[in-house]
């Protein structure tokens, strides 16, 4: 417990020594927020048995199953700080086709939607089979670190008001829409 309350100080101090710009007090507060809850859920994820799904979702068993994986999500929340994105998705599960056929029928999507957010509303409503389909595949906004790796890759270092994709991420195959991200430096 006494390492989980100076690793965090040891990796703001770490930080600190690697940036160029001052942080603010306000910042630092967050940082160090953001690093004990890393820290706290790296501790508890020790004692979580992993497991991976059979049948048709076997395809994407080489990609980690956990929802968060701090590992993989670290970068992205400390390179991303302060950022947040507004995104919509198209999902097709593995339950619902396989891999090729999945991503074959995303770059059909993608060529039918171009980059208007009404015509990828109006898809992601007919196939998506995310529970956000209701929405026109409206994931609302979120931050660095929230998503699956490769998912937020996409989110937060491609371009907005962009459709990308096929994403393959161990849901599915997905196309992704940027509607926006604030906390970008100019």
């Amino acid at each position: 417990v006494k390492c989980m309350l100076v690793l965090p100080d040891l990796l703001l101090a770490a930080l600190e020594s690697r940036t160029t710009q001052i942080l603010s007090a306000n910042r630092i507060v967050m940082l160090r927020t953001l690093l004990l809850f890393a820290c706290t859920l790296l501790l508890a994820n020790a004692f979580v048995p992993h497991r991976h799904t059979g049948g048709i979702a076997r395809g994407y068993a080489d990609i980690e199953s956990r929802k968060f994986n701090f590992f993989e999500n670290i970068g992205s929340m400390i390179s991303n700080f302060g950022k947040k994105t507004t995104a919509s998705h198209i999902l097709i599960g593995p339950k619902t086709m396989n891999q090729g056929d999945a991503r074959k029928k995303l770059e059909e999507i993608k060529a039918a939607v171009g980059n208007d957010p009404e015509k990828f509303a109006k898809y992601a409503t007919e196939f998506s089979t995310c529970p956000s389909a209701k929405n026109g595949g409206d994931l609302g906004s979120f931050g660095p670190g929230m998503m699956v790796k490769n998912f937020d890759r996409v989110c937060f270092e491609e371009g907005v008001g962009v459709v990308h994709g096929p994403v393959t991420t161990q849901f599915g195959e997905h196309l992704i829409y940027i509607v926006d991200r604030t906390g970008e430096s100019d």
